[in-house]
């Protein structure tokens, strides 16, 4: 699920599409954050249409670690640097 297309290198600053910038090789980002406001009028349509009810949304939905094995991975990339 794309958030954001654009993305800006951390590294040259040039603008691409990809998140490795096409100019340099290095690690891009999104460039700006996501626009979202609580008195989002049309977050009611939305909804609708990505049919947030249904479980397959739900499956499709990303997983996360569980707590102990984001501990175990912070534990290792700290032991790393």
């Amino acid at each position: 699920m794309a958030r954001q297309m654009l993305q800006q290198c951390l590294e040259c600053s040039a603008w691409s599409l990809s998140r490795i910038c096409t100019v340099c090789g290095g690690k891009a980002q999104a460039a700006a954050p996501i626009k979202w406001s609580p008195e989002d009028h049309r977050a009611s349509v939305r909804r609708k249409m990505y049919d947030v009810t249904s479980q397959k949304w739900t499956d499709d939905l990303p997983k996360l670690d569980s707590l102990e094995d984001m501990k175990k991975n912070s534990k290792h990339s700290n032991e790393e640097e």
